[in-house]
């Protein structure tokens, strides 16, 4: 049995601002030390629950979490797979469920200094099926799409909301909430406490997700004309404004594939 743990870095507690979320930027050191500890934590339950634990490294260069301060068993996963699974790679319908980590709000919200979705400064918002969708939406479509359920997500306060909002079933871990550019932060000691307890209840009634897959509606809207214009030239997305293009893909893994593509021109 196994648990799939993807992790981001921008929800994380304590990390404000974009120079802590790159390598050599202010800060840095400490927000991976973060990451490090709420993951650790996540690992810790899942095997006190029996399963493996296998963890998807997933900001920028995907090199940012301490291995060596993982309980010992835990599978880290470095560095990117070049797949249109992304944040996801290596997951599978082997896997029992999946856990995420350091999850921030999407472009389109107000509840992070640091919104965005996918890239950073590319996207007004970008919408699957007119809803608003978010990293932590396209991932959980993902893994619906394999049948594997969406347990728990810690991040700030916007993004659990939106989380719980569409699985209504899913545990929540809030790690801070942001007011403009500053974010009021939990400590880090109670993050991971309620982490730990909190994966620990997630895995006592597991349920598979009711999904069945068809197409979906997705739609970008760029920041940049120029980007837009460059998507749009991908085989079925059309422009329908100056900034905003549409895909209709044919089912998950097609709108996958087709969101690596457009969302790194």
């Amino acid at each position: 049995m196994k648990i799939y743990i993807s992790t981001d870095l921008e929800g994380v507690c304590g990390i404000t601002t974009w120079e802590s979320t790159r390598h050599g930027g202010q800060g840095y050191e400490e927000a991976c030390r973060l990451l490090t500890g709420e993951v650790a934590a996540a690992c810790e339950a899942v095997m006190e629950m029996g399963y493996e634990a296998v963890v998807k490294d997933g900001h920028e260069d995907a090199v940012n979490i301490d291995i060596s301060s993982l309980p010992e068993g835990t599978q880290l996963i470095r560095g990117w797979m070049t797949s249109p699974e992304g944040m996801m790679g290596g997951l599978d319908s082997s896997f029992s469920g999946v856990i995420y980590i350091g999850y921030h709000s999407p472009a389109g919200m107000d509840t992070s200094p640091l919104t965005h979705t996918v890239e950073y400064d590319w996207f007004n918002q970008v919408r699957v099926n007119g809803g608003l969708a978010s990293e932590f939406s396209l991932n959980a479509l993902y893994a619906d799409s394999l049948n594997v359920p969406s347990l728990l997500i810690s991040g700030d306060e916007g993004i659990c909301n939106h989380a719980a909002e569409l699985y209504g079933n899913i545990l929540t871990v809030p790690t801070k909430r942001c007011v403009g550019g500053a974010t009021w932060n939990r400590h880090p000691s109670e993050v991971c406490r309620d982490i730990r307890n909190n994966v620990k209840e997630s895995l006592k009634n597991i349920t598979k997700p009711d999904f069945k897959d068809g197409e979906i509606l997705l739609e970008m809207d760029f920041k940049d004309h120029r980007k837009a214009r460059a998507a749009a030239f991908y085989p079925g997305a059309h422009l329908t404004g100056s900034n905003t293009v549409s895909y209709k893909a044919s089912c998950v893994q097609d709108m996958m594939t087709a969101k690596m593509f457009m969302f790194e021109i």
